[in-house]
C-alpha cells in the first residue's frame, strides 16, 4: 500500500490509498503508477494545471520507516504513443485508466515509528470484480465511478 498526493494550484489536496500491483521503478528518477477507475480523476486534472505529485510509503512490518517521493507526473492514457510499451508492464487490470509517468526530483526518508504494525491479509477484490462487470466499454464512455461527494458541513466536521 501507498499514498499518492496532487493538489490544484487553489483548493484542496487530494491523497489516496493505492495498492494492487500497480507501481514500477523505472530507474532512479522515474517511477510509473497504473491507476484504475472506481474513484474521481482529481490527480489527472491536477497533474495538467501544475504536475506536482508526492508518493509515500509507510513500513507496516520491520524497521520503521517512511519514504516520500517528490515529483513531475504526467498522465498517459490509451492511444497515447507510449502507452503500449507502459502498460505491457503491468498485468491486465479490469477498469485500468491511465499510468502516471512521474519524473522524481526528490525523496525523503523520515521515522516511522509512531507507524502501527499491521499483517496483510490479501487484496481486496472488490475494485477489480465491479470494473469487469461494468465493462471496459461502459467504463469508457460514461466514466462512472464508485465515488460519491461528501459534504463535511453535513459531517459536521467544520
Amino acid at each position: 500500500m501507498f499514498f499518492v498526493a496532487t493538489a490544484p494550484n487553489s483548493g484542496r489536496i487530494n491523497l489516496s490509498p493505492k495498492g494492487m500491483d500497480s507501481f514500477r521503478v523505472m530507474n532512479e528518477n522515474r517511477v510509473l503508477w497504473l491507476n484504475v477507475t472506481g474513484s474521481g480523476n482529481e490527480t489527472a486534472a491536477h497533474l495538467i494545471e501544475n504536475y506536482c505529485i508526492t508518493l509515500m510509503f509507510c513500513a507496516f512490518d520491520g524497521a520503521p520507516n517512511i519514504l516520500r517521493l517528490y515529483g513531475k507526473g504526467k498522465e498517459i492514457k490509451k492511444g497515447d504513443i507510449t502507452w503500449n510499451e507502459l502498460i505491457a508492464l503491468f498485468p491486465e487490470t479490469p477498469g485500468t485508466r491511465q499510468i502516471f509517468d512521474i519524473h522524481l526530483e526528490s525523496a525523503q526518508t523520515s521515522c516511522g515509528m509512531s507507524i502501527p504494525f499491521f499483517e496483510f491479509k490479501s487484496e481486496r477484490n472488490q475494485l477489480n470484480d465491479w470494473a469487469a462487470e461494468q465493462g471496459k466499454k461502459e467504463l469508457s464512455t460514461t466514466g462512472k465511478t464508485k465515488t460519491k461527494q461528501v459534504s463535511m458541513v453535513c459531517l459536521h466536521i467544520f
